[in-house]
């Protein structure tokens, strides 16, 4: 028991400085005053929005894609309308016509596609396309947020800030200065850029606030403090549940 608790306060002895050596560009310090600047985590309060917000909403420039749903509307022509999910091979099967290619449509240019694949068989038509599922289009926050995950777009590229706030905002064991945005391509590699957060949220600096685009992934780290912190519970767990019972039967003996 007395080794276990040498080694443990040995270890920590000295994990400690050199995680504050190492965690200290993670503490933002002002260069007029020179004292440290505490983080505002009063927003890490509100609710989790469940959706983006309608200023990046815009279904006129959303280009369609495998797995979305719409719903098309013939006035006066209900044989021609219906709900319709877009297949793997980003078509739809249309009612009497087969299928038709959506892939990389907007709405208004299947609008005007839909008329000319009906215009045989109806005079003047009057068409309207409603988007109903947004699902083709993919971005993933993951990391030190509130929540990681994937997140669906509606439209075709989102801003950094705004992807952020949907994942509920960082958490307090985040390196919001160490934050990278991971473009895959083509050809298995991924191109990597360095997202300051903090400077973003917190400091009004919009140059990080870049566009993600369906298949980016926004990656969070945890701090250096954070991840020692994580490896030394598991080990100190025990010790300190050891000493404690020891301390609870010593003071049972009469």
């Amino acid at each position: 028991m007395d080794k276990i608790v040498k080694l443990s306060v040995f270890i920590l002895s000295i994990l400690i400085p050199v995680t504050l050596c190492w965690s200290a560009e993670e503490i933002p310090v002002s260069q007029d005053t020179g004292q440290i600047q505490v983080q505002d985590n009063l927003a890490l309060s509100e609710p989790l929005p469940n959706k983006y917000d309608n200023k990046y909403v815009d279904p006129t420039k959303y280009t369609l894609g495998p797995d979305d749903v719409i719903e098309i509307i013939v006035m006066r022509h209900p044989e021609f309308s219906g709900t319709y999910p877009v297949n793997l091979e980003g078509k739809i099967q249309y009612k009497f016509v087969g299928d038709i290619d959506v892939n990389g449509l907007t709405k208004k240019e299947l609008e005007q596609r839909v008329k000319e694949v009906i215009g045989d068989f109806v005079i003047n038509p009057e068409v309207n396309v409603t988007i109903m599922e947004y699902r083709s289009k993919v971005i993933y926050v993951v990391g030190e947020v509130r929540a990681p995950g994937k997140y669906y777009m509606r439209s075709d590229s989102i801003p950094v800030r705004e992807a952020v706030v949907a994942a509920g905002l960082p958490t307090l064991s985040a390196a919001m200065r160490r934050c990278r945005l991971i473009t895959p391509d083509d050809t298995g590699k991924a191109k990597v850029k360095s997202i300051d957060l903090y400077s973003m949220l917190y400091g009004g600096n919009l140059k990080h606030n870049v566009e993600m685009h369906s298949g980016d992934v926004l990656y969070v780290p945890a701090t250096v403090m954070a991840k020692i912190m994580s490896v030394i519970n598991p080990v100190a767990a025990p010790v300190t549940s050891a000493a404690t019972g020891a301390r609870s039967a010593a003071t049972l003996v009469p």
